[in-house]
């Protein structure tokens, strides 16, 4: 490769890394993909989080990537064209909001799953989560526990990344990628305000959601979390 012999280290790749870099190189590669990028003003849905956990107690802590979840999965029921995944035969409408969320660990990245999110509370999903990463990064998770899943999260606000674009995790038809929450100036009318504020891209597959299915599920998943209430009603 060009590189001169001796001036690096070679790591081989376990079966995992050998699995994501196929994986990714054909999704990028194969799938016509592009970004759908909004904001949202997160405020209220920090507020509502904490009366939750308030309410809550030592019980469960619901973060907000738990409640992007319920959003995300009451959205794809709300807009079915876009829980979709496309195959050689046809469109597959999934019946449920199966979410998958990418959890890093060592080697590498697992997308364990949230199963029918849309019926779920909170607090379930919390403490759903929260024993999935922990498997997650211990390697304990079964096959059926981050295989298949009809939409994905990834989430890098904890890592002060204000936006980026993810790679579809093959057959879903979209992934959501998550940036930092943040102070920024907003308008409101003619009147400068300050709101916090998080960037949110959706990477669709065209041959499953084009750009007024992705445009319209993200409208129904902003009015939700810039109005959390909506989601219990």
């Amino acid at each position: 490769m060009g590189i001169a012999p001796g001036s690096y280290d070679l790591v081989p790749l376990d079966g995992m890394k050998r699995t994501i870099a196929r994986r990714m190189t054909e999704s990028f590669r194969d799938v016509p993909h592009f970004p759908l990028t909004i904001d949202l003003e997160i405020d209220a849905l920090l507020a509502a989080r904490a009366k939750i956990n308030g309410m809550l107690g030592n019980e469960a802590r619901v973060s907000v990537n738990d409640m992007l979840i319920k959003a995300a999965a009451i959205a794809l029921k709300r807009q079915p064209d876009a829980n979709a995944s496309y195959t050689p035969e046809g469109i597959a409408h999934h019946h449920h909001a199966d979410i998958a969320v990418a959890v890093a660990i060592d080697g590498g990245l697992i997308t364990p799953i949230v199963r029918s999110a849309e019926t779920k509370g909170l607090a379930e999903i919390a403490r759903e989560m929260k024993d999935l990463a922990e498997r997650a990064r211990t390697r304990k998770l079964k096959p059926d526990e981050f295989q298949g899943g009809s939409f994905s999260i990834s989430n890098l606000g904890m890592f002060g990344i204000k936006s980026f674009a993810s790679i579809i995790n093959e057959p879903q038809g979209a992934i959501l990628s998550v940036g930092v929450g943040e102070k920024r100036p907003v308008v409101r009318g003619d009147q400068l305000a300050v709101a916090t504020v998080m960037t949110v891209t959706l990477t669709c597959d065209h041959r499953v959601v084009d750009g007024a299915i992705g445009a319209r599920w993200l409208n129904v998943f902003k009015a939700l979390v810039e109005d959390p209430i909506t989601m219990i009603v």
